[in-house]
């Protein structure tokens, strides 16, 4: 994408133009009218009484409006007119189209500048709708810096709509008081709904994953936000309770550097990749978050404790990616196609290769049409988060 901005209410020279028509930076927007005017001259020259087009000049501020700025085109509605008295005179008397022609030829001019002001206009408004789009993506999604929270990582994230650009997945890496946390949700539904649902998920998350000692606080605060954010819009009028979101909480201890805590509240268990093989995290039993009133115990989610030796990346990813189907309405296998490939490329377990390569291969089973909010996420330690790498002091406290 890129974006295209102008803080002026008029229009003032020619609007920023894409990358289609330029040669080394430089715009040659100019030279597909210009060839088309040289070129109805020089035919009309060469052709006979009976196949006259000096007057198809009308067409050349036409196809100027559609490529070029507002000066370009109104340089061309004058020139067009020029050319065609300048050639038409040149002519002998009987060959003479006349003034008809020219008056065709200048109101043609005059629409065409008219309807390139008209373009131009949508394309700044389009460009600051698609800038709003990608501050709204960078304020839910924001960028993580490389080893943030003594955690290698990487994510892509492909929205289904993709002129909004953003939808209702989220995830975030977290420094905390108690570790490092990690967060991947999907949002139920598309839109500005569930992209505000994920806003006011990862607001929290960021507040609770900093401050909670135990992961499951950090899942009932979750669902508290949810609880009242649903509340909120249903006194709006804008919001029926079917909202939930199914999420995954990641917990990195510093003094348990071989092992993790989940959460997991109705999402896929995400898989352990490591050069020596992929496995599932166990499949946890929390309810969607916006679900917990189906519980009739109303107890905590269960916290689940597993291994993760050095070497394995943690590969977490929405239904986008599990339920990408080909032509033939199969789903995409995760599971086994990461496991293949790892046991013939052991490298691909880091959380960068392992992400381009889960992106590519959803991308080539549905073909490029995704039906959903596409995220991968891929985390693991750094090598040196135990030698003074990571954010803490040792004991689970966060310096500075």
């Amino acid at each position: 994408m890129r974006a295209v901005s102008d803080g002026a209410s008029g229009l003032k020279g020619d609007a920023p133009r894409q990358g289609l028509l330029r040669v080394r930076g430089r715009s040659v927007a100019w030279l597909p009218p210009l060839l088309l005017l040289v070129g109805i001259v020089a035919v009309d020259f060469r052709t006979t009484a009976d196949f006259r087009i000096l007057s198809w000049i009308v067409l050349v501020p036409g196809i100027a409006a559609a490529i070029c700025g507002v000066w370009g085109t109104a340089v061309f509605a004058v020139l067009a007119p020029a050319v065609y008295v300048a050639a038409d005179a040149v002519l002998p008397h009987e060959y003479q189209a006349g003034l008809p022609d020219l008056v065709l030829a200048g109101i043609g001019g005059v629409l065409a500048t008219a309807a390139c002001v008209v373009r131009v206009r949508g394309e700044r408004r389009m460009g600051h709708i698609q800038d709003v789009a990608a501050t709204i993506r960078r304020t839910v999604l924001r960028p993580l810096p490389p080893g943030w929270g003594g955690l290698e990582h990487a994510a892509v994230y492909l929205a289904a709509d993709s002129e909004a650009r953003v939808g209702g997945d989220f995830y975030d890496i977290q420094i905390g008081l108690y570790g490092t946390r990690v967060i991947l949700g999907d949002v139920q539904g598309k839109g500005l709904g569930a992209v505000e649902v994920a806003a006011a998920l990862l607001g929290t998350f960021r507040e609770a994953g900093y401050h909670e000692p135990d992961l499951a606080a950090v899942a009932l605060r979750l669902e508290e936000r949810l609880e009242r954010h649903i509340l909120m819009r249903e006194a709006l009028g804008r919001e029926e309770r079917d909202r939930f979101a199914t999420a995954v909480l990641i917990g990195f201890p510093e003094r348990e550097p071989e092992a993790v805590v989940a959460v997991v509240l109705g999402h896929d268990p995400p898989l352990v990749v490591g050069p020596d093989g992929v496995r599932h995290l166990p499949p946890g039993h929390g309810l969607p978050l916006g679900m917990a009133g189906l519980d009739p115990r109303g107890e905590s989610p269960p916290v689940l404790r597993v291994p993760l030796l050095p070497g394995e990346t943690l590969l977490l990813t929405t239904d986008g990616v599990t339920e990408a189907r080909d032509g033939d309405g199969t789903f995409y296998p995760l599971a086994a196609d990461v496991t293949e490939a790892v046991a013939a490329d052991p490298g691909l377990a880091r959380p960068q290769r392992l992400v381009a390569f889960v992106r590519e291969r959803t991308l080539l089973h549905c073909g490029g049409h995704l039906a959903d909010d596409t995220t991968v996420f891929a985390v693991r330690r750094r090598a040196d988060a135990g030698k003074g790498g990571g954010n803490g002091d040792g004991n689970g406290r966060l310096q500075g």
